[in-house]
């Protein structure tokens, strides 16, 4: 069972991509961030012509997640964590949904980016953080296999961004935001591309700005934290980093883990 996510930034503009990387790789779970559309634009049909069936949670122009699984519908568990955004009355934004396939909880995120640092924004970070870390704690207590997977915005640790400098000032790197970040394994989550990684210099993220993929000047913010159950069942987990050079591809690259069955 292969698990992925996947921040497409935009599935309209780059739904050609999205379609070669689920027919090369077929994941049996792909998670997208950043759908940046409302609800009745999903293009739901486009996967079903593949093998996938979807839920989705959109919002007009920004944010939006999907869950997509090959061959069954995703059993949807909760959508959004009860936190609305940073504007008074702005109400919840799209970046949350959670599903069981094939007998593993599948919690799909998008987590703030916080910037700019300081700031409402940032404060809206650390807060969705929180509330993530309330209901991640709920499924733990349900004992069910479980993967919490996204674009955290959060770079964990120096070895995982290309220049500590050049980030050093950015909502990402903050120690709040690592320090959120750390409650999760603390609380018992493995972080599945640096358990296999210890060493780092993995990166998930290149800017379209100042030739950052060809450069290599990347860093990793896209994560799959597995409970133990999924932990103890894990053989392999990577970055598809080709498909951030394809034409018109995405600033993010996926990620993914496997699992035996």
């Amino acid at each position: 069972m292969r698990i992925a996510s996947f921040n497409i930034n935009g599935i309209k503009a780059r739904l050609p991509r999205l379609k070669e990387w689920l027919e090369e790789t077929r994941p049996t779970v792909a998670c997208l961030q950043e759908i940046k559309t409302m609800d009745e634009g999903f293009p739901a049909d486009e996967f079903e012509a593949i093998g996938y069936k979807a839920i989705w949670h959109g919002q007009k122009g920004f944010n939006g997640v999907a869950i997509l699984a090959d061959g069954v519908k995703p059993k949807e568990i909760q959508r959004g964590l009860g936190i609305e955004g940073p504007k008074e009355g702005e109400g919840e934004q799209a970046r949350y949904l959670e599903a069981e396939v094939n007998g593993v909880r599948i919690c799909n995120l998008y987590l703030p980016n916080g910037n700019p640092h300081p700031g409402p924004k940032f404060d809206y970070k650390l807060a969705w953080m929180e509330k993530l870390r309330e209901r991640t704690r709920q499924i733990w207590d349900e004992e069910v296999p479980a993967v919490v997977l996204g674009d955290f915005n959060v770079i964990p640790e120096d070895k995982d961004v290309w220049s500590v400098r050049a980030m050093a000032d950015d909502a990402l790197m903050q120690p709040e935001s690592r320090d959120h970040y750390a409650r999760f394994l603390s609380d018992g989550w493995t972080d599945a591309i640096d358990t296999l990684n210890p060493r780092g210099g993995v990166w998930t993220f290149w800017d379209y700005q100042a030739g950052a993929w060809q450069r290599d000047h990347g860093f990793r913010i896209d994560h799959l934290l597995l409970s133990p159950e999924l932990a103890d069942r894990m053989t392999a987990a990577g970055v598809d980093k080709a498909y951030r050079g394809r034409e018109k591809s995405s600033d993010h690259t996926p990620v993914w883990v496997d699992l035996r069955d």
